[in-house]
């Protein structure tokens, strides 16, 4: 099991962000490099949480993403094609003075079977690098949209 931990600091507010990062419209690969259109489903959505499937690259994982609290939004993975156990997101929000936010983001995943452990290795070793870049384009994605500009293509 791999747990990597990453924190970017943005201009963001927390509801901006959790805007952001609940968006499950068209185009979310344009602030999540790792959601692919043709992956994305919502199964259902209220208040405060959703169920949704979103990969790409032929690897999927169905989330319920929970943002009752707006400072602690948890996505625990339910299934998926490679993740198992305790896998999924959890980002702690904390507001800044100056207006700006900082973001305590912990990704945890355990592989269910042979690909997901050897790919759950990898991230362990290099996740902090990759994951780390990958989240500090989504926070400049979900930044700019903020500010009316077209997100830059995470790729």
């Amino acid at each position: 099991m791999a747990t990597i931990h990453v924190k970017e600091t943005t201009t963001s507010t927390p509801e901006q962000f959790i805007a952001g990062l609940t968006d499950f419209g068209p185009g979310r690969s344009k602030i999540f490099g790792n959601s692919a259109d043709k992956y994305l489903k919502v199964h259902d959505q209220s208040p405060g949480h959703a169920d949704v499937t979103e990969g790409s690259g032929g690897i999927w994982e169905r989330l319920d993403y929970d943002w009752t609290d707006p400072n602690h939004i948890v996505l625990t993975t339910t299934d998926s094609n490679i993740w198992g156990g305790r896998s999924g997101h959890t980002y702690t929000l904390t507001p800044r003075p100056d207006g700006r936010t900082d973001i305590d983001a912990v990704v945890v995943r355990e592989g269910k079977n042979a690909k997901g452990r050897l790919l759950g290795a990898v991230v362990g070793l290099a996740g902090s690098r990759v994951l780390g870049k990958a989240f500090g384009n989504t926070v400049r994605a979900i930044e700019a949209r903020n500010n009316g500009a077209t997100p830059p293509d995470p790729a």
